[in-house]
């Protein structure tokens, strides 16, 4: 089994409600305990934002939504499922009981991950009478957005297992890695809790204000880390000569007095006032809801951007996110239309904060982006799909002509709809209509001319029958509509 057909979920805290909302709105059923008296709220506020997160993430159809069940008991929980994620708090007794429990109940194939961001694998799978099947799965908030999970096996842990874990995450969007040995805190943390070490040092000597610190962070390395790690950042610091020549150049300032990595700061009543004190000034009034939601939204943006990187081929977790969208289309597909004799609505979406100018209006080039996923959202409905493109035949835009008659602005919900006015063997003459979904206002149009093309050869041939066919049916339909206001102009036109 590659796909997690059932998950269940124990602790519906910050880690515990994040992997919910991942298993959830990748279409996973998903059975949850939680004795916390407010874990419905708390898991449904959760909820709540990952959705508003993936509504800006993705214009990809996601699966039905899986259905989430709170459960009296743990043993109720986690009997039919087939990936048990355990995220209770961060106490080993607590824990390995929890953990105890939930192999005593489990199905003997089923897998079972423990959240813990630092206790090793082999304390907790100590009492477990199948201890093979565990594993640490440690991720990073939020987990519905960030796509790395930590995967930590013990001394009883199956090699089969670690690769079970990897195989089943990829479907939800998520990349597993495997750490090859057991160690405190594993990797990430180990080279977060280096930096927050010296961060606490530099706050508590004066250096700087936590605001600082941040923003020394979020406006230089930290864009670099997003999308190329640590290393491979270096390698580029030593320019042509790569790493050799930026370990040469820059190893000798290990030995200088320049950190305090290895004396721990006190944390006393002071400092923790100080840090809470300029922490709240930076927050400036906004709630932890709103913070995570700002989050979220930058988030999103910088996956979109990595998205589009290596000449569109994707970056990095944007090159996964891409890979998660494909595979979301293969599955969701496109199905006609309820009634194809008006205008097809085939994309609705939101104005992201990754698409708007410094006036909070959507650039240009996104109202191209929106029609032109109205075109390819046409495509697939008449059967050029992605394995269709991959053999070697598509229809290529080679006109578009795109009137702006108001403004779509940030967090706006927009849809486009599509007429086809006419089409041959050959040529798809399209014309899309972007509204305001609220309102139905009219911000935009798109009359666009489409030619089929074999792509190995580079010129235009006929569609086969099966496609045209189904041009030919909507086409058809279409004809008895009126035609669009603005079809046929030209630039600079006088109305």
């Amino acid at each position: 089994m590659t796909k997690i057909s059932k998950a269940a979920c124990i602790g519906g805290g910050v880690i515990g409600g994040g992997w919910i909302a991942r298993f959830l709105l990748a279409g996973i059923d998903v059975d949850v305990f939680d004795p916390h008296p407010e874990a419905t709220r708390i898991v449904g506020e959760v909820i709540a934002n990952a959705e508003k997160a993936y509504a800006m993430l993705t214009g990809a159809p996601l699966p039905p939504r899986g259905r989430l069940t709170f459960c009296e008991t743990l043993v109720e929980a986690v009997t039919d499922a087939d990936w048990i994620q355990e995220s209770v708090p961060e106490r080993l007794d607590l824990k390995r009981g929890v953990l105890t429990e939930i192999d005593a109940a489990a199905r003997p194939d089923a897998l079972i991950g423990s959240s813990t961001s630092g206790l090793l694998p082999t304390d907790l799978q100590r009492d477990m009478r199948h201890p093979e099947r565990f594993f640490v799965s440690h991720p990073y908030n939020p987990v519905y957005l960030l796509p790395l999970v930590e995967l930590v096996g013990g001394e009883k842990t199956s090699a089969a297992t670690i690769q079970a874990a990897i195989a089943r995450l990829a479907p939800i969007g998520m990349k597993g890695v495997h750490i090859a040995k057991e160690i405190e805190a594993f990797v990430g943390d180990r080279l977060l809790e280096a930096l927050w070490r010296e961060a606490l040092w530099l706050i508590h000597d004066d250096i700087c204000t936590v605001e600082t610190l941040d923003d020394v962070i979020r406006y230089s390395f930290g864009l670099r880390w997003a999308q190329m790690g640590l290393f491979q950042t270096y390698r580029i610091a030593g320019g042509e000569a790569g790493m050799r020549h930026f370990l040469a150049q820059f190893g000798p300032c290990l030995a200088w007095p320049w950190t305090k990595l290895t004396d721990v700061v006190d944390l006393d009543d002071a400092l923790i006032e100080k840090i809470g004190r300029q922490s709240d000034e930076q927050a400036s009034g906004l709630s932890i809801r709103q913070l995570e939601r700002i989050r979220d939204e930058n988030l999103v943006g910088i996956l979109q951007a990595l998205k589009g990187g290596d000449g569109g081929k994707g970056w990095g977790a944007g090159k996964l996110l891409k890979d998660f969208e494909q595979s979301l289309w293969a599955n969701g597909g496109e199905s006609m239309p309820a009634d194809p004799s008006q205008p097809l609505r085939l994309v609705e979406t939101k104005v992201s904060p990754a698409w708007v100018d410094y006036n909070g209006h959507m650039t240009e080039h996104r109202y191209l982006q929106v029609f032109g996923d109205t075109s390819d959202a046409l495509l697939r409905l008449v059967g050029v799909d992605l394995a269709y493109v991959e053999a070697g035949h598509s229809y290529y835009t080679v006109e578009s002509h795109i009137r702006h008659l108001g403004e779509a602005k940030l967090g706006q919900a927009i849809h486009s709809a599509c007429q086809i006015l006419s089409a041959d063997e050959k040529r798809l003459h399209v014309f899309h209509t972007l509204h305001d979904t609220a309102t139905a206002e009219v911000i935009a149009t798109a009359e666009q001319m489409l030619l089929h093309v074999d792509s190995k050869a580079g010129k235009a041939v006929p569609a086969p029958a099966a496609v045209l066919g189904r041009v030919k049916a909507i086409a058809a339909a279409h004809a008895e509509l009126a035609l669009p206001e603005g079809a046929g102009r030209h630039v600079g036109q006088r109305r």
